[in-house]
């Protein structure tokens, strides 16, 4: 194994870290990961107990249950990159999309079925160890099939609140914490299939008199309303996602909770081993801000990475809630409001 230089890019979602996956992508000294453990949520990847090499890769291989229903019915957010290839080997219907294969590899390589075949092939044979020791085997594995770039970027948008996990399992690991202000979060949030998907999930739970969305099963459908329903089902029609009527402030609401929740997280880290970029900042500032991640993860900030990156942020702007009606906009700014004051504090 490589002695690598890791580091994970947490936030709420919605903050510029897709964009900021793939400028990092973009240096050639550095592994970039995308959407690991959006893709991979299974709790079991990051605790202490060991795993085999098969039982790792089942993990990898095995289909996202909620991914694969959102391709199978057409709720395709554009972070899924597998079913843009012109030739893929595995569909949502028949075979089911490796979890892996959904946004890590088509990150990596416009062939993911051929790299997803040398993982099958090399991971099954590991032996059983703590699955932190299995990720940074395949940092490594994966690093020397893409030039040995002996730094790791591993971004995931929805992962602020997995930091104490990470963390624990990987205790060497730095964090940028990259956030965007939260009105315009927000109105991104409100956009999104998934982030809709969560106050719906929570109403569904609510309904059913479960504690968290966690526990929804199948069965609990026969206890929810027609409008909700079908979203347990195989089957829906994304159409009951988009169409539904959510309060702007729902999503203020969620930006914040996420916010304070992750914050305090982030508290846990060690201060030199984290650092915080602000969206806005990055638009504003970009090589300097480019410059302070790339010395803070451990990599020159080369010219022509600068110059491509930077030409890559050109299309971003920020100010989309200030388009919104007078009332709507003071609504969502008092739900992001302990949000914004958890920010300010922490800075």
């Amino acid at each position: 194994m490589v002695n690598q230089k890791l580091t994970f890019v947490v936030g709420t979602g919605r903050c510029g870290s897709t964009a900021l996956s793939q400028i990092i992508n973009i240096h050639p000294d550095v592994l970039s990961i995308n959407e690991l453990f959006a893709s991979i949520p299974d709790t079991e990847v990051l605790d202490e107990t060991p795993l085999s090499g098969s039982d790792f890769w089942g993990f990898l291989s095995r289909p996202n249950v909620v991914t694969n229903s959102m391709i199978k019915n057409g709720a395709i957010p554009p972070e899924f990159l597998y079913h843009r290839m012109p030739k893929r080997r595995f569909d949502a219907e028949t075979t089911g999309i490796p979890a892996i294969s959904v946004m890590v590899l088509p990150h990596l390589t416009d062939d993911p079925d051929a790299l997803f075949d040398e993982l099958a092939a090399e991971v099954t044979t590991w032996p059983t160890r703590r699955p932190a020791d299995h990720w940074t085997a395949l940092f490594a594995t994966l690093g020397a099939r893409f030039g040995n770039p002996g730094a790791v970027v591993e971004r995931t948008g929805l992962s602020i609140g997995r930091v104490p996990e990470m963390h624990r399992a990987f205790p060497e690991a730095r964090f940028v914490h990259l956030y965007r202000q939260g009105p315009d979060c927000a109105v991104s949030m409100s956009r999104h299939f998934s982030f809709r998907m969560i106050p719906m999930l929570w109403e569904m739970a609510t309904h059913c008199g479960l504690e968290t969305p966690m526990h929804l099963t199948p069965q609990h459908a026969a206890q929810l309303p027609p409008d909700l329903a079908p979203l347990l089902s195989d089957r829906y029609d994304p159409a009951l996602v988009w169409d539904r009527p959510i309060p702007i402030d729902a999503f203020g609401t969620l930006w914040s909770e996420t916010i304070v929740d992750g914050l305090r997280k982030l508290d846990e880290v060690p201060a030199e081993q984290r650092t915080a970029l602000s969206y806005e900042t990055l638009l504003e500032e970009p090589e300097k801000e480019l410059i302070r991640l790339a010395e803070f993860i451990g990599v020159e900030p080369h010219r022509d990475w600068l110059d491509a990156s930077i030409a890559h942020l050109d299309g971003g702007r920020p100010g989309a809630a200030s388009k919104l009606a007078e009332e709507e906009l003071t609504s969502l700014l008092e739900s992001c409001s302990p949000g914004t004051r958890a920010l300010a504090a922490h800075q």
